[in-house]
Formats: C-alpha cells, structure tokens, sequence
C-alpha cells in the first residue's frame, strides 16, 4: 500500500523504487496489480482516491 500511496503523490516509479530500495520494474508490478484492486485505470484516479 505504501507504493500506491507514493504513486498517489505523483512520484515516478524511479522515484519510489529509490525511496523504498526497490528496482523500478518491481513498482511498475505492484502498482499494475493494485489499480484493478482498487478500479482504477491511471495515476490521476488513484491520486483522487482517499487512501488514509
């Protein structure tokens, strides 16, 4: 959840991957497999979700 959260706040996967010692291709996954989880289809929706 925490990669979602960052994504939410406009990080770029790099961003993210940097933040939490991941590879970029390892954020690109979880959040490919989040978005239909949460039903969305882009960055924009899921900044627009509430996710406290």
């Amino acid at each position: 959840m925490q990669i979602v959260r960052l994504a939410a706040t406009g990080m770029t996967n790099r961003e993210i991957g940097a933040q939490l010692f991941l590879s970029p291709k390892t954020v690109s996954h979880h959040l490919y497999r989040a978005f239909p989880k949460l039903n969305v289809a882009s960055r924009a929706q899921l900044a627009g979700l509430d996710l406290s």
